[in-house]
């Protein structure tokens, strides 16, 4: 008969190994405003899915949708020049 153990040790053994970085948190808040402008795109599809398109709602889509475009640019200069790392 084979025992069923708990893996809770062998998963709690390395958590505070599994804490993120300094480099990575930094890397994290240079893509934070990435971050925001995306969550703002995935809001506003949400809101369309349930009611027709509308001349605001196109404008809302296409607003939100220029400003990820923009921020991942600003996002790619900034580590292309060194900024974010």
């Amino acid at each position: 008969m084979e025992h069923i153990v708990t893996v809770q040790d062998a998963v709690t053994a390395f958590a505070p190994y599994l804490e993120p970085t300094d480099a990575e948190l930094d890397a994290i808040e240079a893509e934070a405003p990435l971050i925001d402008a995306e969550l703002e795109l995935l809001d506003v599809q949400i809101a369309l899915l349930d009611r027709p398109a509308s001349v605001l709602g196109v404008r809302r889509l296409r607003r939100a949708a220029n400003k990820v475009l923009a921020e991942r640019a600003a996002l790619t200069n900034r580590t292309l020049t060194g900024e974010a790392a």
